[in-house]
């Protein structure tokens, strides 16, 4: 499975390590930026690329971040095909019913409010938990028309 990268500025250094983290754990990875740090960058720049390859490439997911991860939610969710959820701390069923119900393909994590232990445990959950389907599937058609 190809996992897609993308951050502004605020989550840069976590990126880097999650891009580490999961290249170490075998996974195929593609980082749409930032590359350096400038605090005036434009998390669209980023997150747009990113969510447009996710889009076409239904078998692979998406992890972006931002301060809160909010933004960069709603930059993603522009793009017809993605299902991004927002994480930043909370309980571990947030994680699950985005993929059980949702069957969200990127993961918009919010680097301000988590550690980089806390970040791999969720991703960990995230990439494991399967879509349910069944009565899930018409409603996700219905975001997508």
């Amino acid at each position: 499975m190809i996992i897609h990268l993308a951050t502004d500025h605020a989550g840069l250094d976590l990126k880097n390590s999650i891009k580490k983290y999961l290249i170490e754990n075998s996974f195929d990875v593609q980082d749409h930026g930032a590359h350096e740090y400038d605090a005036l960058d434009d998390y669209p720049d980023f997150i747009f690329p990113c969510a447009q390859a996710v889009a076409r490439d239904t078998e692979s997911r998406g992890i972006i971040l931002g301060g809160s991860g909010q933004g960069e939610a709603m930059a993603a969710n522009r793009i017809k095909g993605v299902r991004a959820a927002v994480f930043y701390n909370g309980p571990d069923d947030i994680i699950k019913l985005s993929r059980q119900h949702n069957n969200a393909n990127i993961l918009s994590l919010g680097a301000r409010f988590m550690n980089k232990s806390e970040i791999y445990r969720v991703i960990e959950i995230w990439l494991n938990e399967p879509f349910e389907g069944g009565r899930h599937v018409r409603r996700i058609e219905k975001l997508d028309d």
